[in-house]
């Protein structure tokens, strides 16, 4: 494999690889919601969701909509379930789940 797109996948690793995001991605898995929702539910700031909904965005990894003033975020596409998915999966059959 081209040694380029080994490096694109090791970055995306670790953006899906911080708590935080792992966090918001499941939420997202669920529902359409905006920063305060999110904020709310994960009880954190929201400079801090907005902060990390940038970089998930920028990795295209979620999606906007727009509904007056309010943004709404999803995730941008189905490989995002597939792989929190089967990564839970995984996690969970080696702690016998």
């Amino acid at each position: 494999m081209d040694q380029e797109i080994l490096e694109e996948l090791g970055e995306f690793y670790k953006i899906i690889g911080d708590t935080t995001r792992l966090r918001i991605l499941e939420l997202l898995q669920k529902d359409e919601l905006n920063v305060s929702e999110i904020s709310s539910k994960l009880d954190m700031t929201a400079s801090a969701i907005s902060h990390q909904l940038q970089v998930l965005r920028y990795h295209d990894l979620v999606k906007t909509r727009r509904n007056g003033k309010e943004i709404y975020y999803s995730l941008k596409d189905e490989h995002i379930n597939v792989i929190f998915k089967y990564g839970l999966e995984h996690i969970l059959e080696r702690k016998g789940l």
